[in-house]
């Protein structure tokens, strides 16, 4: 019956669209009810479901090398994607509380820290045992040397110190410290520890610009200036804010005040809150240095040294006359001895790259008396000097060690062509990414290992 009634209605239909005008449209309902009539006919055990469409027998066109690589390609990154990364490890973390400060300042860091230092020893050696010796010979001051932090004092030091050599910073800060106590003398004298005297910034925020400007401030610092001022003075910014945000959240507020950028936190973090897993993916001498230390690594034929000297010290500014592309990247976080309030928190200069580059060296001429007084200086002022067993350390790869790959698309040659003058990449050395993943085995204790990438220089020949 609805066989019957089904073949009816294919026989009427296909007799309609035959006296009808050729049209588009006729045609169409003519196709369909020849389709209809020939379903009809068709016996029930050798119908199909499938649409009209799919009754065609066309012969499709084989899909080109070409085709196959590029699909073969977005199946291997769909499934890179779709593997869930890790989250990065935590040191177990002990909570510090700010130390009150006398007269009325911000309360300060404590010299303490907030991790073991043995425990993240321990896991670098782990991970790379050449930590061992460099551990054993040379200290790991910001986190070994521990003093109390201002973090409103540090900070207003790398504003009055940003893109200027080191000698003026020092006579700037003195003029501006002198704003608030003009008993001190019109000579720049050292202003060691937390406790000599510097302003809060209650007393800072009472000053306009044009007074600020008379201790040498451009316009631009002296805005700067009154703008980290007024986060301290109305609560936005605190001891204990900054030492209770996370990274990311530390990043927010700090970058948030003008004239400081992520460098300059990165410096802060490291050097000031002592913070253990900071990569500053920004600053030149840390690339420079990771990827000379993993060349030596894939490369045997890479010798890598030492330099004591290449280390921040509080004795010593490396970013005098040195300039910044970025104004918001500050030249010097902290000065020397001579006008820090803790000689732990005095982090290194961004190396530029003018700075990277060899320059030729000068003789000068030294009477006998200036040549015992540098002398007796060096003596004071840097670590013993290594012995050949320390490159022999540096450059001898442990037959037990697991060696991390480099990253996906970075050869050795790379690595050795981007440590030339002409083959960065916009001006670095290596991209965020690529440290990011060369770096990982060090997590949760990047910042201890980015100390000495800092010293890191490939050996004379």
């Amino acid at each position: 019956m609805l066989r019957s009634s089904f073949f009816s209605t294919a026989t009427l239909r296909a007799a309609a669209a035959s006296r009808m005008p050729v049209t588009r449209s006729a045609s169409r309902i003519a196709a369909q009810a020849i389709h209809d009539l020939r379903i009809a006919e068709t016996p029930e055990a050798t119908r199909t479901d499938a649409p009209a469409e799919e009754t065609k027998t066309s012969k499709r066109k084989a899909p080109s090398k070409a085709s196959s690589r590029k699909k073969a390609r977005a199946a291997d990154k769909d499934a890179d994607e779709a593997v869930p990364q890790p989250p990065a490890p935590k040191p177990p973390a002990k909570h510090v509380q700010p130390v009150a400060a006398s007269g009325g300042a911000e309360e300060l860091v404590p010299a303490e820290l907030t991790f073991s230092f043995e425990v993240a020893k321990s896991h670098l050696i782990g991970v790379d045992p050449r930590f061992e010796d460099i551990f054993s010979r040379l200290k790991c001051r910001p986190f070994e040397h521990l003093e109390r932090v201002d973090p409103f004092r540090t900070l207003t030091h790398s504003i009055l110190g940003q893109q200027i050599s080191w000698l003026a910073a020092r006579s700037i800060t003195h003029k501006f410290i002198r704003l608030f106590d003009p008993s001190l003398p019109e000579k720049p004298t050292d202003h060691h520890g937390p406790d000599t005297f510097f302003p809060t910034a209650h007393q800072v925020i009472q000053m306009d610009i044009p007074t600020l400007r008379t201790a040498g401030l451009s316009q631009r610092k002296a805005e700067y200036i009154l703008d980290l001022a007024a986060r301290f003075a109305d609560g936005r910014l605190s001891t204990e804010k900054l030492l209770e945000a996370e990274d990311e959240e530390l990043y927010e507020l700090l970058t948030a005040v003008r004239g400081i950028g992520r460098w300059t936190v990165d410096m802060f973090a490291i050097f000031s809150l002592r913070r253990p897993d900071i990569l500053p993916v920004g600053d030149l001498g840390v690339q420079r240095g990771i990827l000379r230390w993993f060349l030596s690594l894939h490369s045997p034929d890479y010798n890598l040294t030492i330099s004591p000297k290449k280390l921040p010290r509080p004795d010593e500014d490396p970013s005098a006359d040195s300039q910044s592309a970025d104004p918001d990247v500050l030249p010097s976080l902290a000065e020397t001895s001579q006008a820090v309030p803790d000689a732990s928190s005095a982090p290194p200069a961004p190396a530029t790259p003018e700075e990277l580059i060899p320059k030729a060296p000068t003789k000068k001429r030294k009477t006998k008396a200036a040549a015992k007084d540098s002398d007796s200086d060096n003596d004071n002022m840097l670590p013993t000097p290594f012995t050949p067993s320390i490159k022999k350390t540096l450059n001898a790869v442990p037959s037990t060690m697991d060696i991390p790959p480099l990253p996906k698309g970075l050869t050795v040659s790379q690595l050795k062509t981007r440590l030339e003058k002409k083959t960065k990449i916009k001006g670095a050395f290596i991209t965020p990414q690529e440290m990011e993943e060369l770096t990982a085995q060090w997590r949760p204790f990047r910042s201890l290992a980015v100390y000495y990438m800092w010293a890191l220089a490939e050996e004379s020949k």
